[in-house]
């Protein structure tokens, strides 16, 4: 009898480098300051109409089992080094020998009422992440990138790679073409990984076809993906989040703080000056460098009031990220808030990165841009670029990216759950986006004065 799963069935990630910057340098500020706290992260399927099967989550729990054979090479090592300086030796030291746990992580297959037992049958999963946070910490995007592929490998398979760098590269030019500075964001909800490479290897073309038009090269980035040079500059490709493809395409690894960083730093630090407490001791780690804020893990409203009573930050601090609620209602209370404290809101920027479209992107440019409100602005676009696909059942043949009923992207998270047996929150813009235990939400929302 045939092994079950079949090996060749199987999902693992070429590196430990296949995930998003943002995850190694929260390890780094974790390694630093939290070395012996423990951590679980859970699982959440934001959709309840997405199903899986047994069998699709059989080749996740045997797939995740192989992640432990990962490791650095020496080359990676290396390129890791030279790419991001603001690693520490000792940091990277720590991350040369880190290897993946699978025992650390539970699949549990939750079959949905009346169905039958066996490898077809559909349900949800549960899944959590737990050990000491300095290792936790690396296991939400690998294990969400893993569970898509499968899933569109096993379960909806209704698609195909038809043209996919080609929409790439025709998203890529319409964002180059409107001075749209923007990176790739995709790693956690990709398709698959041969997916999230045919989009760079398309976004890379539409940049070699806008130098040559232009006859000018792409000028150098900071860290964050903000513009370097003078505002209202051509559009440019800053980078990727994906440590492995940067790495593989010659980008740039680009992204700094998630929210799970405030989440942790609030459950363990107290909760009334969690942003002010997290943004300080950030600035321990990494100095002048990473210093895009996250606004929104206990909601925008508090974030704004921590930061128009402590200037030094507001002063230090490159920009903001926005990543729920009202993305056009955001740019205006920046200002008004740098404004107040006698700061030049031309010389900040902001980061986009919630459920942007290329269009979405355009209209936040000249709203928020240098032609606008007058902010540097830079855009982190993921699903749209690495999970935009059309059912292959519908789609025109001659046009197949481009016709047909969408295949829906998985509505997917992994958030910070508990440290230290205490249990985290995340307050979003977005109210579909709170998670963590009801009654800690409730007690943090009167901390903030939020709406209970």
């Amino acid at each position: 009898m045939a092994a079950y799963p079949n090996p060749d069935d199987l999902v693992v990630p070429p590196s430990i480098l296949d995930t998003d910057l943002y995850k190694f340098t929260m390890q780094q500020a974790v390694f630093e300051h939290f070395p012996n706290a423990w951590a679980t992260y859970r699982f959440t399927n934001r959709n309840a109409d997405t199903v899986f099967t047994r069998k699709s989550i059989d080749i996740l729990r045997a797939s995740v089992n192989q992640f432990s054979r990962l490791s650095m090479s020496e080359a990676e090592k290396e390129w890791l080094a030279k790419a991001c300086p603001y690693f520490k030796p000792a940091y990277r030291d720590f991350l040369g020998t880190y290897r993946f746990k699978p025992e650390q992580v539970e699949i549990k297959f939750i079959p949905a009422e009346g169905t039958e037992e066996g490898p077809d049958q559909h349900g949800n999963l549960s899944m959590t992440a737990s050990g000491p946070w300095i290792e936790s910490i690396l296991w939400e995007v690998p294990l969400m990138s893993t569970l898509c592929e499968i899933y569109y490998k096993h379960v909806d398979t209704d698609w195909t790679y038809e043209g996919q760098e080609d929409l790439a590269y025709q998203k890529g030019k319409t964002l180059l073409a409107n001075g749209c500075v923007f990176n790739e964001f995709g790693s956690r909800r990709r398709r698959s990984l041969k997916t999230h490479d045919l989009v760079i290897q398309g976004l890379k073309r539409a940049v070699k076809d806008a130098e040559a038009k232009s006859g000018k090269g792409q000028e150098g980035h900071n860290v964050e993906g903000t513009p370097s040079g003078a505002r209202g500059e051509p559009g440019k490709l800053s980078g990727t989040s994906n440590v492995y493809l940067a790495m593989k395409h010659d980008l740039t690894p680009t992204g700094t703080i998630a929210h799970e960083w405030f989440m942790g730093v609030a459950t363990a630090k107290g909760y009334e000056n969690a942003n002010t407490v997290a943004l300080r001791m950030w600035q321990e780690t990494y100095g002048n460098v990473l210093l895009v804020a996250l606004t929104d893990t206990f909601s925008s409203d508090a974030f704004f009031k921590n930061l128009a009573a402590t200037p030094d930050i507001a002063h230090t601090w490159a920009g903001l990220r926005q990543d729920s609620g009202d993305p056009f209602a955001f740019a205006p209370r920046a200002k008004a808030v740098y404004e107040g404290l006698g700061i030049d809101h031309r010389e900040k920027v902001i980061v986009y990165s919630d459920a942007l479209s290329v269009e979405k992107a355009v209209r936040l440019l000249e709203h928020a841009g240098p032609k606008g409100l007058g902010f540097k602005v830079a855009f982190g676009i993921g699903t749209n670029f690495t999970n935009d696909f059309r059912k292959k059942s519908t789609a025109d043949p001659q046009s197949p990216t481009s016709t047909g009923a969408p295949s829906e992207a998985l509505n997917i998270v992994i958030k910070l759950d508990s440290l230290d047996g205490k249990p985290c929150v995340k307050i979003s813009d977005d109210l579909t986006k709170n998670t963590g235990d009801k009654e800690t939400v409730r007690y943090v929302k009167q901390i903030f004065g939020l709406p209970v």
